[in-house]
Protein backbone atom coordinates (compact mmCIF):
# COMPACT_ATOMS: atom_id res chain seq x y z
CA UNK A 1 0.00 0.00 0.00
CA UNK A 2 1.72 3.57 -0.29
CA UNK A 3 -1.98 6.15 0.55
CA UNK A 4 -4.89 4.64 1.65
CA UNK A 5 -7.53 5.20 -0.84
CA UNK A 6 -10.29 7.11 0.72
CA UNK A 7 -7.34 9.68 2.17
CA UNK A 8 -6.10 9.26 -1.63
CA UNK A 9 -9.56 10.68 -3.07
CA UNK A 10 -10.04 13.00 -0.16
CA UNK A 11 -6.56 14.87 -0.87
CA UNK A 12 -7.43 15.20 -4.69
CA UNK A 13 -11.01 16.30 -4.46
CA UNK A 14 -9.96 18.89 -2.19
CA UNK A 15 -6.96 20.02 -4.65
CA UNK A 16 -4.53 19.64 -2.13
CA UNK A 17 -0.75 19.19 -3.13
CA UNK A 18 1.42 16.56 -1.47
CA UNK A 19 4.09 14.20 -1.50
CA UNK A 20 4.63 10.73 -0.12
CA UNK A 21 7.98 9.93 2.21
CA UNK A 22 8.58 5.54 2.06
CA UNK A 23 10.26 4.44 4.67
CA UNK A 24 10.76 0.74 6.29
CA UNK A 25 8.29 -0.41 8.22
CA UNK A 26 7.75 0.81 11.40
CA UNK A 27 5.29 0.21 14.41
CA UNK A 28 4.82 3.65 15.78
CA UNK A 29 4.47 6.92 14.91
CA UNK A 30 7.21 8.07 16.13
CA UNK A 31 9.42 5.34 14.71
CA UNK A 32 7.97 6.55 11.49
CA UNK A 33 9.56 10.06 12.14
CA UNK A 34 12.68 8.64 12.95
CA UNK A 35 12.56 6.05 9.79
CA UNK A 36 11.87 9.41 7.06
CA UNK A 37 14.54 11.49 9.08
CA UNK A 38 11.19 13.96 9.94
CA UNK A 39 11.25 15.92 13.07
CA UNK A 40 8.79 14.38 15.83
CA UNK A 41 7.00 17.63 16.26
CA UNK A 42 5.53 18.31 12.62
CA UNK A 43 4.52 14.18 12.60
CA UNK A 44 0.82 14.18 13.18
CA UNK A 45 -0.42 11.35 15.58
CA UNK A 46 -4.10 9.84 15.16
CA UNK A 47 -5.61 8.77 18.37
CA UNK A 48 -9.20 7.06 18.03
CA UNK A 49 -10.94 7.64 20.89
CA UNK A 50 -15.18 7.05 21.74
CA UNK A 51 -17.40 8.35 23.98
CA UNK A 52 -21.14 7.75 24.22
CA UNK A 53 -22.10 9.37 20.75
CA UNK A 54 -19.34 7.81 18.56
CA UNK A 55 -15.47 8.32 17.84
CA UNK A 56 -13.23 10.90 17.35
CA UNK A 57 -9.85 12.05 16.07
CA UNK A 58 -7.13 13.01 18.36
CA UNK A 59 -4.44 14.17 16.84
CA UNK A 60 -1.25 15.21 18.02
CA UNK A 61 2.40 15.78 17.63
CA UNK A 62 4.24 12.68 17.49
CA UNK A 63 6.63 14.22 20.13
CA UNK A 64 3.26 14.27 22.50
CA UNK A 65 1.32 12.29 24.64
CA UNK A 66 -2.53 12.52 25.40
CA UNK A 67 -3.99 13.84 28.67
CA UNK A 68 -7.39 12.14 28.29
CA UNK A 69 -8.64 14.03 31.56
CA UNK A 70 -7.58 17.11 29.16
CA UNK A 71 -9.16 15.99 26.53
CA UNK A 72 -12.68 14.78 27.91
CA UNK A 73 -12.99 17.94 29.58
CA UNK A 74 -12.53 20.09 26.40
CA UNK A 75 -14.96 17.37 24.44
CA UNK A 76 -17.36 17.50 27.89
CA UNK A 77 -17.32 13.68 27.18
CA UNK A 78 -16.05 10.53 29.10
CA UNK A 79 -13.72 9.22 26.89
CA UNK A 80 -12.18 5.64 26.36
CA UNK A 81 -9.58 4.34 23.41
CA UNK A 82 -11.25 3.18 20.23
CA UNK A 83 -10.08 -0.70 20.12
CA UNK A 84 -8.71 -2.13 17.37
CA UNK A 85 -11.83 -3.86 15.92
CA UNK A 86 -13.57 -0.19 16.41
CA UNK A 87 -10.58 1.29 14.52
CA UNK A 88 -10.94 -1.20 11.63
CA UNK A 89 -14.75 -0.42 11.02
CA UNK A 90 -13.74 3.36 10.73
CA UNK A 91 -10.45 3.06 8.89
CA UNK A 92 -10.87 0.04 6.88
CA UNK A 93 -8.76 1.20 4.10
CA UNK A 94 -5.78 1.62 6.78
CA UNK A 95 -3.35 -0.27 8.33
CA UNK A 96 -3.72 -0.73 12.53
CA UNK A 97 -2.10 1.33 13.81
CA UNK A 98 -1.16 3.93 10.65
CA UNK A 99 -4.71 5.90 10.90
CA UNK A 100 -4.02 9.37 9.07
CA UNK A 101 -5.62 12.50 10.60
CA UNK A 102 -7.50 13.67 8.19
CA UNK A 103 -11.06 12.32 9.68
CA UNK A 104 -13.38 14.00 6.92
CA UNK A 105 -12.46 11.64 4.56
CA UNK A 106 -13.67 9.15 6.98
CA UNK A 107 -16.52 10.48 8.35
CA UNK A 108 -14.68 11.07 11.70
CA UNK A 109 -14.83 14.28 13.65
CA UNK A 110 -11.44 15.52 14.11
CA UNK A 111 -9.62 17.79 17.55
CA UNK A 112 -6.01 18.83 16.81
CA UNK A 113 -4.09 19.61 19.72
CA UNK A 114 -2.64 23.52 19.23
CA UNK A 115 0.91 22.68 19.19
CA UNK A 116 0.59 21.64 15.16
CA UNK A 117 -1.13 24.89 14.60
CA UNK A 118 1.39 27.09 13.27
CA UNK A 119 3.43 24.24 11.52
CA UNK A 120 4.95 25.16 8.26
CA UNK A 121 5.02 21.55 7.34
CA UNK A 122 2.90 18.51 8.46
CA UNK A 123 3.81 14.35 8.22
CA UNK A 124 1.27 11.82 8.97
CA UNK A 125 0.79 8.15 8.16
CA UNK A 126 -0.91 7.64 4.60
CA UNK A 127 -2.50 4.01 5.72
CA UNK A 128 0.18 2.08 6.08
CA UNK A 129 3.45 1.22 7.78
CA UNK A 130 5.65 1.97 5.07
CA UNK A 131 4.59 5.57 4.07
CA UNK A 132 3.88 9.07 5.08
CA UNK A 133 2.25 12.14 3.74
CA UNK A 134 3.79 15.01 3.73
CA UNK A 135 1.34 18.36 3.43
CA UNK A 136 2.29 22.03 3.61
CA UNK A 137 1.20 23.49 7.33
CA UNK A 138 -1.73 25.88 5.61
CA UNK A 139 -2.67 22.78 3.87
CA UNK A 140 -2.62 20.25 6.62
CA UNK A 141 -5.16 23.60 8.59
CA UNK A 142 -7.16 23.35 5.43
CA UNK A 143 -7.66 19.72 5.35
CA UNK A 144 -8.85 19.80 8.85
CA UNK A 145 -10.73 23.16 9.03
CA UNK A 146 -13.65 21.64 10.12
CA UNK A 147 -11.32 20.33 13.41
CA UNK A 148 -11.71 21.65 16.72
CA UNK A 149 -8.54 23.52 18.00
CA UNK A 150 -7.49 22.52 21.82
CA UNK A 151 -4.72 22.18 23.79
CA UNK A 152 -4.71 18.26 25.34
CA UNK A 153 -1.37 16.97 25.52
CA UNK A 154 2.17 17.59 26.43
CA UNK A 155 5.64 16.19 25.28
CA UNK A 156 6.84 12.88 26.22
CA UNK A 157 10.03 13.50 25.48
Amino acid sequence: MTIANRLKDYIDGKGISYDTVAHHRTSTTRQSAIAAHVPGSIMAKSVVVHHELGYALAVVPSTHRIELGALQDVMDRRLGLASEDEVVSLFADCDIGAVPPIGAAYDVPVIVDESLGTADDVYFEGGDHRTLVHVSGKDFRDLTVDARQARFSHPAY
